[in-house]
Formats: C-alpha cells, sequence, structure tokens
C-alpha cells in the first residue's frame, strides 16, 4: 500500500512539475504526451542471459556448499551412531569426551551452514550486479530517449494501473536495446 501511494504522489509531483516547467501549453498538450516509463524490472531482468549465466554459476557454487553441508552432516550422523553404540562401555571420561565432540561437530555444522547461508546471499548479490547495471543503463538510455521523467518498476503491483496518456509500458524497447527480442515497427 505504501509502494502505491508513494507512486501515485511521485506521478502527480512529476505532472505538476512538468506543467510548470511549460506553462504556456495546453493541459490537454501535456496530457496526450507520456511523461513516464513502466515495465516489470524482474521478468525483465530474468529473461536476461547475463542472469542466466550468473544463475549457474550461483547454482554451482550452491552445490558446493551443500555437498560440504552433507559431508559435515554425515561425519555427525556416523560419529553419533558410533558414540550409541558404544556408550554403555565407555568409561565417564571417554563419554565425556566424546559428547564434547558431538557437540563441537553440531555446532560446527550450526555455524557452517549460517555462514554459508549468507555467503551465498553475498555471492548471489555480486554475480547479479552488473546484470542489473547493464539494464539500468538501457532503461537511463530509454527514459533519456523519450524524455521520460522516470520509469515505473510494477513489480508486488506497485502500480496496479497506469493511464495510457500518462505512461507507456516500456518492456519491448528494453528487450529490444538488449538484444531479446527483435526490433518492432509501429513506434
Amino acid at each position: 500500500m505504501k509502494r502505491q501511494i508513494l507512486a501515485l504522489l511521485f506521478m502527480a509531483a512529476a505532472a505538476a512539475t512538468l506543467q510548470a516547467q511549460q506553462p504556456s501549453v495546453p493541459a490537454t498538450a501535456v496530457s496526450s504526451a507520456p511523461i513516464f516509463g513502466y515495465l516489470s524490472y524482474d521478468t525483465v531482468f530474468r529473461q536476461m542471459p547475463d542472469y542466466q549465466q550468473a544463475r549457474e554459476s550461483f547454482q554451482a557454487l550452491k552445490a558446493k556448499y551443500d555437498a560440504e553441508a552433507r559431508r559435515a552432516e554425515e561425519e555427525f550422523q556416523r560419529k553419533f551412531a558410533e558414540f550409541l553404540q558404544g556408550q554403555a562401555d565407555f568409561p565417564a571420561s571417554i563419554m565425556q569426551k566424546r559428547q564434547a565432540e558431538l557437540q563441537d561437530l553440531m555446532e560446527k555444522s550450526i555455524s557452517f551452514r549460517q555462514s554459508s547461508q549468507q555467503l551465498l546471499r553475498q555471492a548471489e548479490q555480486q554475480m547479479q550486479q552488473p546484470v542489473a547495471q547493464r539494464l539500468n543503463q538501457v532503461l537511463q538510455d530509454i527514459g533519456n530517449e523519450r524524455h521520460f521523467l522516470f520509469i515505473l518498476n510494477t513489480d508486488d503491483d506497485a502500480c496496479p494501473f497506469v493511464h495510457p496518456q500518462a505512461g507507456v509500458d516500456v518492456t519491448a524497447d528494453v528487450l529490444t536495446k538488449l538484444g531479446l527480442q527483435a526490433p518492432t515497427t509501429g513506434e
């Protein structure tokens, strides 16, 4: 809801700014020319080949972390099974030592999982950063070429309605500039 209100306020401010800058232009002329563009950023982002490559690299890295976590889990399970089998025969000092080893293994496993999740999040962001920069540059170029005040991201229902005289869907333009679809004729 906050995003929708912010988007509406931003659009109203942009329209007011445009009218204030061009007082001699009739209101009907201003309202007939699109003043902003919009698209689903996430949809375009996920279609980019660079994103697919980053995703594959991330999945390979994640598989390595998962394999290490499984190895540590299997080691813990093996040692725990050995502990259970031998606990009746262990003297008290060996029993305490084995319990401490198991506790240490469990804590290390938990710590590894937590740190690996954080490292994976950071790696994913780093791998996707150049893709986002490329897409942002294309959006900036289109915004400048079409003289938009801004380009709105419609993800998460941030803007469920756009009046066709105020905004224009730039998805096709973005995909064309990224080389993901053939140029369209008609605009």
